[in-house]
């Protein structure tokens, strides 16, 4: 059930990922920019479009997270610290901060996309960045714990 619960996790993460990936290059690439290249037709997209994928995304994979960190902690966790995996840990830790963080974003976030004209472009774009930044730290340092002992370890 935790592997199920763990890949589910991990998709639902990816999703997450380009959603906010996409939003963030869109708010912050110049609109000029030629809609012949990649680049221009990645920017093109409507930023706004994006915003109520990303908040249930990102509570969906929290959600998701802290069901499978009680697994984590029982049964993964003490053989990290066994083996003296110190710095893993401390990032790990880093990222649960992270997390909550961005689920205290979220209804700034949520918002500022909703109402454009009420909050200023700059507004949007670091709040978007902010929670970009989170997303990729999450996911990048999730990977890292799972490969340290390997899936299913």
């Amino acid at each position: 059930m935790v592997t199920a619960l763990l890949i589910l996790h991990g998709l639902v993460a990816v999703a997450l990922l380009g959603a906010i990936t996409h939003q963030t290059v869109a708010a912050w690439a110049p609109a000029g920019a030629g809609p012949k290249s990649f680049f221009g037709r990645f920017r093109a997209v409507p930023s706004p479009a994006f915003a109520n994928a990303v908040v249930v995304l990102y509570a969906v994979s929290a959600l998701l997270g802290g069901i499978v960190y009680l697994d984590f902690r029982i049964d993964v966790r003490p053989i990290l610290e066994r083996d003296g995996h110190w710095q893993a840990i401390g990032l790990f830790d880093l990222k649960e901060h992270f997390i909550a963080i961005g689920l205290g974003l979220l209804p700034a976030y949520w918002l500022s996309w909703r109402r454009p004209l009420a909050v200023s472009g700059w507004t949007r774009a670091a709040m978007t960045a902010v929670l970009a930044f989170i997303v990729w730290f999450g996911f990048l340092m999730g990977h890292v714990m799972n490969n340290i002992l390997g899936f299913g370890s």
